[in-house]
């Protein structure tokens, strides 16, 4: 079992945590949010924290910003040579999760490697939202297929894109349900050499689909089998506020990628605080690959 750990990187970092939150910096702009697992103690006092630019207050199951500085509708972070617009979205999220950037890396320098052989990969990215693992791998090299149930993410995920430079790259753009979706590209007999999903605890499709992911993650893990090419790079999968740990996704890979040889790696996806070393874990991964 493994910690990916990201440290930070040009344009963030995670400066502190405890009692409930974790302060931020994205860019210029300095953010504290709720985080309910963050039940230790804070490293730096109230008056470091209160020159958080906005803060998220919430209010039961909802919530709301306190933009104390004017922060602006959005900005925009960079990492490598990729660039990201944040906004303070009302479910607490910029739009941005550092914690994948080691994931980035990992797509990249996979899709790297197939590229030296003479091929382009063809990378299908489910419930990519606002499109980092898209624009990773398409900054690499590869075809892509985004693909999500809501509209105004992919639009998002096409900002990033233009703010990125990578506008024409072939990325194609799908507004469709993860399951259906993947059922139509085995009857259309397309192929693909890299999953990428960060399926959601529960959700809808565009008409209405229900995503349970206890009951649906299994069942689109064996589709995606059915996607992959004869040479397959890597499956990739991401999973935020469950109640299962990272053995589940192992297990769930070896049975539907058990058979295809390579490795199966999973554990906790973390934030390292700047100066403490101190972990905040965000999610578990469980990603194969050859």
């Amino acid at each position: 079992m493994d910690i990916l750990s990201t440290k930070g990187f040009e344009d963030y970092a995670l400066l502190d945590s405890g009692n409930g939150r974790r302060l931020e910096v994205f860019g210029k702009y300095m953010i504290s949010r709720p985080d309910p697992q963050a039940i230790w103690q804070q490293n730096f006092g109230q008056s470091f924290w209160e020159k958080a630019d906005a803060v998220y207050i919430q209010n039961g199951n909802k919530g709301s910003w306190n933009n104390k500085n004017g922060v602006p509708q959005k900005w925009a972070i960079k990492y490598k040579n990729l660039s990201f617009y944040c906004k303070l979205t009302p479910f607490k999220h910029t739009g941005v999760f550092p914690e994948q950037a080691l994931n980035w890396d990992f797509i990249g320098e996979k899709i790297a490697l197939r590229l030296t052989g003479g091929s382009q990969p063809n990378i299908l990215n489910l419930f990519g939202y606002t499109g980092a693992s898209t624009l990773a791998a398409a900054a690499a090299g590869a075809k892509v297929t985004h693909l999500d149930a809501s509209k105004p993410s992919i639009l998002w995920a096409k900002e990033n894109q233009q703010a990125s430079g990578l506008s024409e790259k072939p990325v194609r753009w799908i507004l469709d349900d993860a399951v259906k979706f993947v059922q139509r590209e085995i009857k259309r007999g397309v192929k693909y050499d890299g999953i990428i999903m960060d399926p959601p605890v529960y959700g809808h499709g565009p008409e209405g689909e229900i995503w349970d992911f206890n009951e649906s993650f299994p069942k689109l893990m064996e589709l995606c089998k059915q996607v992959l090419s004869d040479n397959p790079l890597f499956v990739i999968v991401n999973a935020y506020a469950i109640s299962s740990s990272s053995v589940m996704l192992l297990n769930v890979l070896s049975d539907h990628l058990g058979t295809l040889g390579g490795k199966i790696e999973y554990g906790e996806l973390a934030l390292e605080e700047k100066d403490s070393g101190r972990f905040l874990s965000t999610g578990i991964f469980g990603r194969w690959s050859k």
